[in-house]
């Protein structure tokens, strides 16, 4: 399951070390709500391997900005307390599946 959290609650599952795998998102964008819809079973398929999270960029500006995101969706993996690998815009369940297969 993908938790929504805030940019403080994702800072700290960050500096936990582990995985992450976050959703930056906002409601009124289309690709974003068809990322959802993909992401959801693959959190089930690959949530041994890493938390699961989405943050709404409207209601986290400063979040987004200090990561240098300008265009949504945008799908971070944090590995160890960094950013390891993002990618911006709509991926296909497959296309999203082997991106999480390599940085996983």
């Amino acid at each position: 399951m993908v938790k929504e959290v805030s940019g403080k609650e994702l800072d700290a599952l960050v500096e936990k070390g582990g995985k992450v795998v976050c959703d930056f998102f906002a409601t009124w964008c289309m690709p974003c709500r068809m990322l959802g819809q993909v992401m959801e079973p693959l959190s089930e398929e690959f949530g041994e391997k890493a938390e699961f999270v989405k943050v709404n960029v409207d209601e986290n500006g400063d979040l987004a900005a200090s990561l240098g995101i300008f265009s949504i969706p945008d799908v971070f993996v944090f590995s160890d307390g960094k950013v390891k690998e993002h990618n911006v815009g709509y991926l296909p369940e497959d296309a999203l599946r082997e991106f999480l297969t390599k940085n996983l």
